[in-house]
């Protein structure tokens, strides 16, 4: 009796919900042509030094709190002068005092910092300048800046320090690429499409047979 109480109140220890202290956050951003999700978790400061402190400089870091820090593009984009092809990366960093390194790392899987730490899993790394803000941000956030058809600031705020990770976008290819097939005149696919739907919908059999 006493064992099967025993189980009843564990599992209705189990079903108890609390806040995460480190708050889960996802946004969803579309640049130009191309979609942009950022997931993180964010801690905050609760009276406590942050870089420096309970943020080492010179140290990777997981970038924000709990598992890894992820963001995806659904078509290739530019970090610097590296080319990042269309795919979720782990973002990590190594705060400095007037710089930061940012990494954005092929294995999104962690728990924190890798436990190893692969360079050959680096798939484009940047360093950016810190900036003092005036203000003080409690909460660890992240932000997409200065939108345009091509390119977005990817912010990274907490306490009093800025950080902006620029990234270029391949908007104008993408549509220039879309103007010229469609100004070129339909493609054979079009044709069948169109002449398929025609048929099946019993339509016009004479124009399903010119289009074939």
């Amino acid at each position: 009796m006493f064992f099967s109480a025993l189980i009843l109140t564990a599992g209705l220890q189990a079903q108890i919900q609390t806040p995460q202290s480190s708050p889960f956050q996802k946004i969803e951003q579309k640049v130009g042509l191309t979609d942009v999700t950022l997931e993180y978790s964010r801690p905050s400061m609760k009276g406590r030094a942050i870089f420096g402190s309970l943020v080492p400089f010179d140290k990777i870091w997981r970038t924000g709190a709990n598992a890894n820090t992820k963001i995806t593009f659904s078509n290739e984009v530019e970090i610097g002068k590296t080319t990042l092809k269309a795919g979720t990366y782990a973002i990590f960093t190594k705060p400095g005092v007037s710089n930061w390194d940012v990494y954005f790392y092929t294995d999104s899987n962690n728990w924190g910092a890798p436990e190893k730490w692969d360079d050959s899993k680096v798939a484009a790394k940047i360093n950016v300048p810190t900036h003092a803000m005036n203000m003080e941000v409690e909460t660890f956030t992240m932000t997409f800046d200065d939108l345009k058809n091509d390119s977005a600031t990817l912010g990274i705020l907490w306490d009093k320090t800025y950080v902006g990770v620029p990234i270029t976008f391949n908007t104008d290819k993408m549509v220039s690429s879309n103007i010229e097939r469609a100004m070129s005149g339909p493609t054979a696919a079009d044709y069948y499409g169109a002449a398929v739907y025609y048929f099946e919908a019993g339509k016009d059999i004479k124009q399903a047979k010119e289009w074939i």
